[in-house]
């Protein structure tokens, strides 16, 4: 394939004809159609054959153990790799298998045959699940559901519909199999109970499955008075207030920066690292409501696997190193300003992931804004606590030397994020804004990051445009653990420098996690003056065209900057911690369920706003950044200030 998209339509083509003829050659071949038994049956022998591979892969660390040869020790290790690797495949079919099970045998009411349908064979269980332990395997015949769906049972069984190769001029006799999906005619006014579907008005990711017969389509819609929450009854403003005026009186009176900044990081908390084997039900429920390639925009996901802070947050760790972003700055040739600015960039990734176990942070809702800032290191060990605050600027009660940081949520279909930062005192800014799309891969959840951002360097009137690389939340049914992907580059039009660079993904067998690789190329020159390798989490080296090998950045010894950020009291209400208080704190607590029922109350107060605008046909006005051509700009940039003080 020329590239992902057309490889992707293959593959979704190669699907369709599977699913299409696999069976009728079969039937035209033996005569022989498969039962919901014999599924279970085949499913009962993988997860036998699986346990007996998990049980040899123990062997392996006695063998090295007894091993006193290096080279032999080596090769074993290599072994127990590519095994692992095995068993991981293994485990992916076997999900896969659960998944075309549960669409055969649909959950949840999503699909009830009418009373009138002739039924031959007994009823069966309406879901299934994979043992969390494969010891548990072939135990039973029948695989039941630990998830509580409900009242519903789906009748399985001989329906009396044409086979693939009937000729449709008299009734065929009864199958012993089961009927497909499309040959069981639906009643026109059947609606499922859950809708999974991405054609949703709206989206959300913290509802969990309420049993009740109204589906999150019908919340949207409620005529009822919406439920609102503590941290938002009143009216909002379009525009940020001027803040500096009241955070200036409580520095007079002898506040410290303790007293006026909450640094704490909700991360460092305990309780982050845990996997979701206990949720194993609920993910193989989530599981079963989508397929391969799906859009996820708009699936509801459960509650336990967020991340307790906004994702509006989550894109301030690409400041985690400002010291290194407004080095690009003082960098006097237009050669290293790009080296700074690639170093700047690879060390951005590696503090958003700072817990061993990938989380979800919560989807923003449109307004929603995050400020924050960043204090640099100074050479005096204790520097002055109370600083001149910028009059202006995105944060103005941080100091003209410190990094200031905001992000609104601009749109909500689709998704869209913006954010800015800048230093004044180093006349450096940066714009950007991402819109996220995420897809289902099996094991995998793939997140598209599309947009791109913008390095300003006002004093050499220099702008580096880049990209971001894609997202994949691995190993969901285990612990979670993110990994990054994709081409991304950097450019600046005026100096002529480029750098491409490239985020490996771990391939099936053998081969590291998490590498990456870089080239930066001069103006006008087709080789590549240093080229970078490492790890994106980790170390990375740079090899020159001189032939000198340097270390060029250590993510593991670099020290992260904490940012930050005013006390939730001296919030605006529509402010990341503030609005999300309640779940965070539930969650913290681990009260899933108040932690469900915050998050619930929060949309439906968004879904009540957007209804109200709709009657009255009136557009969002975003507050801190407006579009232009494809882009997010913030509306107050350091260019156009600096530019209005020449004048």
């Amino acid at each position: 394939a020329r590239d992902a998209d057309e490889r992707e339509k293959w593959i979704h083509a190669l699907e369709g004809t599977i699913l299409r003829h696999t069976l009728q050659l079969r039937e035209a071949e033996t005569g022989f159609v498969p039962s919901v038994q014999d599924f279970d049956k085949k499913l009962s022998e993988a997860d036998a054959y699986l346990q007996i591979l998990i049980d040899q892969l123990k062997l392996f660390d006695d063998k090295i153990k007894d091993c006193k040869e290096d080279e032999s020790r080596r090769k074993i290790e290599n072994l127990k790799e590519t095994t692992c690797s095995m068993v991981e495949s293994i485990k992916h079919c076997i999900v896969l298998l659960q998944i075309a099970k549960s669409t055969i045998n649909p959950v949840d009411g999503i699909y009830l045959p009418p009373l009138e349908t002739p039924v031959v064979n007994s009823t069966m269980p309406t879901q299934t699940t994979l043992p969390t332990d494969a010891s548990q395997v072939c135990k039973s015949d029948q695989r039941p559901s630990t998830l509580p769906v409900g009242p519903v049972v789906t009748v399985m069984g001989s329906l009396q519909t044409p086979t693939p190769n009937s000729t449709g001029s008299g009734p065929s006799g009864p199958s012993s199999g089961v009927a497909s999906p499309a040959h069981i005619p639906l009643p026109s006014h059947s609606v499922p109970d859950f809708s999974y579907s991405s054609s949703e008005d709206e989206f959300y990711d913290a509802d969990e499955y309420y049993q009740s017969s109204t589906s999150p389509k019908h919340c949207a819609d409620s005529s009822g008075p919406p439920a609102t929450s503590p941290a938002a009854n009143n009216e909002t403003t379009l525009k940020r207030p001027n803040t500096t005026e009241s955070l200036n009186s409580s520095m007079s009176n002898g506040t410290t920066d303790a007293d006026l900044f909450d640094s704490h990081d909700d991360r460092d908390d305990d309780g982050e690292g845990e996997s979701v084997e206990e949720h194993k039900s609920v993910i193989m429920h989530l599981l079963s409501q989508v397929r391969l390639g799906m859009d996820l925009t708009k699936v509801v996901l459960p509650t336990f696997i967020l991340e307790r802070r906004s994702l509006l947050e989550m894109y301030a760790d690409f400041f985690a190193h400002p010291d290194l972003f407004v080095s690009i700055a003082d960098q006097p040739e237009p050669r290293e300003r790009m080296v700074q600015v690639v170093k700047w960039y690879l060390s951005a990734f590696h503090a958003g992931r700072k817990g061993s176990v990938a989380k979800k942070p919560y989807n923003p809702i449109l307004g929603e804004v995050f400020f924050c800032h960043w204090d640099l290191p100074t050479e005096t060990e204790d520097p002055s606590p109370h600083t001149e605050a910028a009059s202006e600027g995105p944060v103005p009660w941080s100091s003209p030397n410190s990094v200031s940081f905001v992000a609104e949520q601009v749109s909500h279909h689709p998704p869209i994020s913006a954010f800015y930062a800048e230093c004044l005192s180093k006349k450096i800014q940066f714009n950007a804004h991402i819109w996220t799309k995420s897809k289902f891969l099996g094991m995998s959840i793939g997140v598209h990051n599309i947009g791109q951002g913008c390095v300003s360097c006002l004093e050499h009137d220099e702008h580096y445009i880049l990209t971001f690389p894609n997202g994949y939340g691995r190993s969901i049914l285990t612990v979670p653990w993110v990994e990054l992907g994709g081409e991304c580059n950097i450019s600046c039009s005026k100096s002529g420098y480029s750098a491409n660079i490239v985020f490996h993904t771990k391939p099936f067998y053998g081969g590291k996690k998490h590498r990456i690789t870089a080239e930066i190329f001069s103006p006008s020159d087709k080789k590549s003056f240093c080229s970078i390798e490492g790890e994106w989490n980790g170390v990375m080296f740079a090899k020159w065209a001189t032939g000198e090998n340097t270390l060029f950045i250590d993510t593991k010894k670099i020290g992260i900057i904490k940012k930050k950020v005013r006390k939730l009291e001296d919030q605006l209400e529509y402010e990341s911690r503030r609005l999300w208080r309640d779940v965070t704190v539930n969650l913290k607590l681990k009260d899933i369920d108040a932690a469900t029922e915050a998050k619930h109350r929060l949309e439906e107060k968004q879904r009540a706003e957007a209804r109200e605008r709709k009657e009255k046909e009136k557009q969002w006005e975003t507050r801190l950044f407006h579009e232009d051509g494809e882009c997010w700009i913030y509306d107050e940039p350091l260019l156009k200030r600096l530019a209005s003080q020449r004048h």
